[in-house]
C-alpha cells in the first residue's frame, strides 16, 4: 500500500487533538534519537520519566550490545526495553526476552570469507558478536577505536570462531565504502541471511528472522501491544522492517530515501530534536513544559545507523 508522509510542523508544535494511545516508544539512536554531534535531544530523562507514569514502555532499537545500551541509558533503564545487535538480542531488567543467534559453521563461513577479503587487500575486520562480549581479531588501534564505540564490553582473540559465546550477528567494519566493497562481497550469504549495510562503514551478517521489525513484533506480542498503539523512529536501512510495525512509523526528515518511502509519517530530522518533538505532539505533552527541559545529554555514541 502506499504510504502517505506527513510532516510535523518544526515551528510550532502544539499537542496532537485527542491524543493518542500510545503504549509502546521505539527509536534507533543515531541519525534519529541523537543529532550529529551524537547529542541526545534536551530533556530527553525527563520525557522518559512522563513515559513511564504514563505506562509507556521506551525501547532503544540499535545495533550496538546489550551492555552498551544498558550502559547509556543506565539513568533510566528501570522497565526499558533494550533492542540490541539489531534485533537479535532483546532484554528488559536484566531478563532476556529473546535472541535469534548465528548457527557456529555460518559463523565460520561468514569469518573465512572475511579473511578472504581481507587477505585480497580490502582493509575490513570482522566483530564477531555475543550475548557475553564482542570478539575481534584485529588488534591495531585503528580498528579497535571503532569497535570501542559500539561494543564497550569487546576482546581481542586469536580465532573468533572459537570462543564460547551465542553468537548474534557478525558485523564488518570497512574502512572503505562498506555498500560497494563488503556488501557486494557477501552476497553468497544473501540469500539464506540478512546483510545489512548498516552505515557508511559497517555491514552486519544476522539471521533472515532476525531484524528490528522482526524484534519489534516480538515485544508486541510479549506485552498485548498493538501496532495502533506502537511508535517507531528510524533514518536509515536497518530500520526498514521496523517502519512495517506501527502505524504511528516516523522517518527522519534527514532519513534514507527508502525509509522514508516505507515510513507512514516523516518528523524533523535529528538535528531539530525529531524524536521528543513528535513524541511530545503525537502524546499530547506541551512543549513548553518545563518538565521537558534539562541539559543535553551525550551518551557518547557515534555516527552509525543503528
Amino acid at each position: 500500500m502506499p504510504y502517505s508522509h506527513s510532516p510535523l510542523p518544526t515551528a510550532a508544535d502544539a499537542p496532537a487533538a485527542p491524543p493518542a494511545d500510545i503504549r509502546l516508544v521505539v527509536t534507533d539512536m543515531d541519525g534519529t534519537l541523537l543529532d550529529d554531534d551524537k547529542r541526545a535531544p534536551d530533556g530527553l530523562w525527563e520525557t522518559l520519566g512522563l513515559l513511564r507514569e504514563r505506562g509507556v514502555v521506551f525501547s532503544p532499537a540499535s545495533g550496538r550490545q546489550y551492555a552498551t545500551l544498558a550502559r547509556e541509558f543506565a539513568r533510566a533503564a528501570d522497565g526499558m526495553v533494550f533492542i540490541a545487535e539489531n534485533g537479535t538480542y532483546v532484554v528488559r531488567d536484566g531478563v532476556e526476552l529473546s535472541s535469534d543467534p548465528l548457527a557456529p559453521d555460518v559463523v565460520a563461513e561468514i569469518v573465512a570469507a572475511v579473511r578472504r577479503l581481507a587477505g585480497s587487500g580490502v582493509d575490513l575486520g570482522a566483530v564477531v558478536c555475543g550475548k557475553k562480549s564482542a570478539y575481534v581479531e584485529r588488534s591495531d588501534e585503528p580498528f579497535l577505536a571503532e569497535v570501542r564505540r559500539y561494543y564497550v564490553e569487546n576482546r581481542v582473540v586469536e580465532d573468533v570462531t572459537a570462543v564460547d559465546d551465542d553468537i548474534l550477528k557478525v558485523a564488518l567494519y570497512d574502512f572503505g565504502p562498506a555498500e560497494r566493497t563488503t556488501a557486494p562481497a557477501l552476497a553468497a550469504f544473501a540469500g539464506t541471511h540478512q546483510v545489512v549495510v548498516s552505515g557508511e562503514h559497517w555491514v552486519d551478517v544476522m539471521n533472515r528472522t532476525a531484524d528490528k521489525g522482526a524484534a519489534v513484533r516480538r515485544l508486541q506480542r510479549e506485552l498485548g501491544i498493538t501496532p495502533a498503539q506502537t511508535m517507531v523512529f528510524g533514518d536509515y536501512l536497518n530500520d526498514l522492517q521496523m517502519m512495517d510495525t506501527a502505524e504511528w512509523s516516523f522517518a527522519m526528515a534527514n532519513a534514507h530515501p527508502d525509509v522514508i518511502r516505507r515510513a507512514r509519517h516523516l518528523a524533523p530530522s535529528n538535528n531539530e530534536d525529531g524524536v521528543l518533538r513528535t513524541i511530545r505532539r503525537v502524546l499530547g505533552l506541551p512543549p513548553g513544559d518545563t518538565a521537558l527541559r534539562g541539559p543535553r545529554a551525550a551518551p557518547g555514541v557515534p555516527r552509525r545507523a543503528t
